[in-house]
């Protein structure tokens, strides 16, 4: 069983360790498992540490750790492969591994606030690279979160120490007092406290005192079920990192406004209210254009039956194709349009027309080979063929029909 010495000390970055298993992954990846390490495995919301194993010969770039068992240390290998008994240095990317620290805390303090103040309980905590998750069982607003940041970045800074202790069994006076109920433990708890602020249990890393920590800030919230709200928050140096790329964002965005004045949410109002001014009018413009294009083309109509054919090749995309062919049947009595583009066919036909563009499609497909499907007065799919032929032997089987239909 590897020695968790990350429990035993979590500022410790650097120590040495013997190696227990050896596993070549192929394609430069080994997974080891030591006789103690300093490196996190991935659980509880924490994700895994990252840094180096090294020895005589090779270095192990570490980018996941996972328990199965055993502690498992994932990594890119450079040099030869390891050998069972060799003891290796290992050094933790302590900045990564610090920020999580941080963040945990953090998020003990902020969940202890919001179950303190609105009886919230967190229901799942995820750390990931530039913010954190927690999920809520309740409806929050900005208010709500304002007066919870207020709480939880005081108890920051009044430098509480933060302390962790082991049990195999919880008293009985202790279990009253944990924020959350202890679930599904095989071994020895581990209880994280912040003074009188939360009392928790954790298998995470923690700082020493909430001083450490830093700004908390909540970046995000919203409903993400019936019962649940998801919060996206940061904490220390990712906190400032995330704030200033945010509001990097805010001040780029603004100065690509016309107005450059803030707010930018009526900037950007006043845009959406220009754009939707334009596509009106785009709309306006196009429809000018289908009803000139629409003139050009039945006046070249073939006659097949009593009913007016128009064949169509087009580079317009299929949205675009169907608009155009639903407002020229509709304008168009006795019409039928037949349009081919690159990757589909699409058939319409005025509701005069008796025969069915369903029934017209499947049988050039029977004939051509493809794929597609519709209704009687609208059909459109895939047909493996060029836009020319499959016009033509569209038009050969739309006289079938209509002859076998007597419609002439």
């Amino acid at each position: 069983m590897t020695e968790k010495l990350y429990y035993k000390d979590p500022y410790l970055k650097e120590t040495t360790a013997r190696v227990v298993e050896v596993k070549d992954l192929g394609n430069g990846l080994v997974e080891l498992v030591l006789d103690r390490t300093i490196f996190y495995p991935e659980g509880g919301g924490q994700p895994s540490d990252r840094g180096l194993i090294e020895g005589d010969g090779f270095a192990i770039e570490v980018t996941n750790v996972k328990e199965r068992k055993e502690i498992w240390h994932e990594g890119v290998l450079e040099g030869r492969l390891p050998e069972k008994g060799e003891e290796v240095t290992l050094k933790l990317d302590w900045d990564w591994r610090y920020e999580n620290m941080k963040n945990h805390t953090g998020q003990h303090i902020l969940s202890a606030v919001l179950k303190k103040l609105y009886d919230l309980d967190t229901t799942g905590f995820q750390i990931f690279e530039h913010y954190n998750k927690i999920e809520v069982n309740g409806e929050l607003d900005w208010d709500m979160i304002t007066k919870a940041e207020i709480e939880a970045n005081r108890i920051v800074a009044e430098g509480i120490p933060v302390t962790v202790e082991e049990f195999k069994y919880l008293p009985e006076e202790l279990l009253k007092t944990l924020r959350k109920h202890v679930s599904k433990v095989t071994d020895r708890v581990r209880i994280v406290s912040i003074g009188d602020v939360d009392r928790t249990p954790c298998g995470g890393t923690h700082v020493r005192n909430t001083s450490e920590v830093g700004l908390i800030k909540v970046l995000r919230f919203y409903k993400k079920s019936r019962d649940l709200w998801r919060i996206e928050f940061v904490t220390g140096n990712r906190a400032l990192r995330t704030l200033n790329e945010l509001l990097e964002d805010y001040w780029s965005s603004l100065e690509e406004m016309p107005n450059k004045n803030r707010p930018l949410i009526e900037r950007v109002k006043e845009l959406k209210a220009e754009m939707g001014s334009l596509e009106g009018k785009i709309e306006e413009l196009r429809r000018e254009l289908w009803r000139w294009k629409g003139l050009a083309l039945i006046d070249k109509a073939e006659e097949i039956g009593h009913y007016n054919v128009v064949t169509l090749v087009e580079k317009w995309p299929m949205k675009d194709a169907q608009a155009f062919a639903v407002n020229f049947v509709e304008n168009n009595p006795g019409s039928i349009l037949l349009i081919a583009g690159e990757n589909y066919v699409l058939f319409a036909r005025n509701e005069e027309v008796e025969v069915s563009m369903k029934e017209l499609l499947s049988k050039v497909i029977e004939e051509l080979g493809g794929k597609g499907g519709g209704t009687d007065n609208l059909a459109r799919g895939k047909v493996e063929a060029e836009p020319e032929d499959v016009l033509d032997v569209a038009k050969e089987k739309l006289r079938e029909l209509i002859n076998s239909s007597g419609d002439q």
